[in-house]
C-alpha cells in the first residue's frame, strides 16, 4: 500500500534547487500545451524566459516590471513566515499609489525637493491603513486575514474607478477617466536619460538587503521566525503573536502600498483604470519562489518580471493570446508547489494490517 512519508530532513540543497527545476518543467509543460492548442510551442516559450535575458534592450523593462514585485514579495514574505497570510496586497497597492497620488494632485501647482517623498511616505501610509484592517479584525476578533484582505482588494479596484472618473478626473483629459499628469518635481528621477530605468529599481534592491538584515540578524526576525514555527514556544519565551501580525501586516501594506506609489510615479505618471495590474497577485509566487528569502525574492521577481516582458514578446512573435502571461504565472506556481511537495516527502511502501 502507498503512502506519503515526511523525510526527517530535507537537504537545503534541495530545497534551493526546487525553484530551479519548477521553472524548467514549466518551460517543458508551456511548450507542450502551446503546441497542443496550434501555437509554435518552442518559439513560445523561448520569447516568455529566453528572449527577456539575451536582449540588452529588454534589460530596464526587465528591472521596471521587477521592482514593485520584489518590493510587494519582500512584504508578504515576512508574513508568511509568521503565518500571517497577507493575499490582499494588490488593494495595499492600489491604496498606496491613490494615497500618493491626492499628495500629487494636491501640489500639482508646487514644486520642491519634498513632494516626492511626501508622495512616498502618504504611499506608505495608505497601504499600511488597508493592511491596519484586517490586521485589527485577525487580533480582535480571530477573523481569517486570508478573506478580509482579499475582499478588500475588490473595495480598493472600485474605490479608484469612482476616483478617476469623478472627482479627481482631469478636467483637461477629453473626459478619458484619468487623473492629471503628475509633474516634474512628482515622478521618479531616471537613472539614465531617456531611459526608463528609475530610482524604484535601486530603492527595491536596497529594500531587498534591509530586510534580509532585519530577517536573519535581529531579534524582531527572530520573533517572526518563532512565532511562525512554534507559537507555543514563541509564547514560552516572551514573544507576542498578536503583535507579530500586527508587525507583518503593517510592514507588508506599507511596502505593497510603496510599490503602488512607484508605478504611480514612474511608469504611468498618472492614475487610470488600468493602474490594478496584478502586481499583489504575482507576488505570491514570487515570494515563495524565492524560498521567502529576501534575497532568493530577487531572483524570483527577476523571473516573474520576464513572463511580462516576454508575454508582449510572444503576443507580437507567436501571436499568443494575452492570458498567456497568467498561464505561465499559475503552471509555474502549480509546478513550485508540486516539486515542493517531492522535496519534503517521499513515496513509500505501507505494510496492509492483518
Amino acid at each position: 500500500m502507498l503512502e506519503w512519508r515526511r523525510r526527517r530532513e530535507p537537504s537545503m540543497l534541495m530545497l534551493w534547487l526546487s525553484p530551479l527545476i519548477a521553472i524548467g518543467l514549466t518551460m517543458l509543460l508551456g511548450m507542450i500545451v502551446f503546441t497542443a492548442m496550434g501555437y509554435d510551442g518552442f518559439h513560445a516559450v523561448e520569447s516568455i524566459f529566453v528572449t527577456p535575458f539575451i536582449e540588452p534592450q529588454r534589460w530596464p523593462d526587465l528591472g521596471v516590471k521587477a521592482a514593485p514585485l520584489v518590493m510587494i514579495a519582500l512584504g508578504l514574505a515576512i508574513g508568511f513566515r509568521a503565518n500571517v497570510w497577507n493575499i490582499g496586497a494588490e488593494g495595499q497597492y492600489i491604496m498606496g499609489a491613490i494615497a500618493g497620488t491626492g499628495v500629487a494632485l494636491v501640489t500639482h501647482e508646487m514644486t520642491g525637493w519634498w513632494i516626492l517623498p511626501a508622495m512616498a511616505f502618504a504611499g506608505v501610509l495608505g497601504g499600511m491603513a488597508w493592511a491596519a484592517v484586517p490586521a485589527f479584525l485577525r487580533v480582535r476578533l480571530q477573523v481569517s486575514e486570508i478573506l478580509t484582505s482579499l475582499m478588500l482588494t475588490y473595495v480598493a479596484v472600485q474605490g479608484l474607478y469612482y476616483l478617476v472618473r469623478g472627482p479627481w478626473k482631469d478636467p483637461d483629459g477629453f473626459n478619458f477617466p484619468q487623473t492629471r499628469m503628475f509633474g516634474a518635481d512628482q515622478t521618479l528621477p531616471a537613472m539614465m536619460e531617456g531611459s526608463l530605468v528609475h530610482l524604484g529599481i535601486p530603492a527595491a534592491l536596497v529594500i531587498a538587503l534591509v530586510a534580509w538584515l532585519l530577517m536573519e540578524k535581529t531579534t524582531a526576525g527572530y520573533a517572526v521566525r518563532v512565532v511562525g514555527l512554534a507559537p507555543a514556544a514563541a509564547r514560552h519565551g516572551g514573544f507576542s503573536a498578536d503583535r507579530v501580525t500586527w508587525a507583518t501586516l503593517l510592514a507588508s501594506g506599507g511596502l505593497a502600498g510603496l510599490a503602488g506609489l512607484f508605478e504611480a510615479a514612474g511608469p504611468f505618471g498618472q492614475l487610470t483604470p488600468q493602474f490594478p495590474t496584478g502586481y499583489g497577485f504575482t507576488a505570491i509566487i514570487v515570494a515563495f519562489l524565492g524560498r521567502l528569502n529576501p534575497l532568493g525574492i530577487v531572483f524570483g521577481g527577476v523571473v516573474l518580471a520576464a513572463t511580462y516582458v516576454g508575454g508582449e514578446i510572444a503576443q507580437t512573435t507567436v501571436r499568443l493570446p494575452q492570458a498567456a502571461t497568467g498561464m505561465f504565472q499559475a503552471l509555474l506556481l502549480f509546478v513550485l508547489l508540486a516539486t515542493d511537495v517531492l522535496v519534503k516527502y517521499r513515496i513509500g511502501w505501507k505494510a496492509r494490517a492483518a
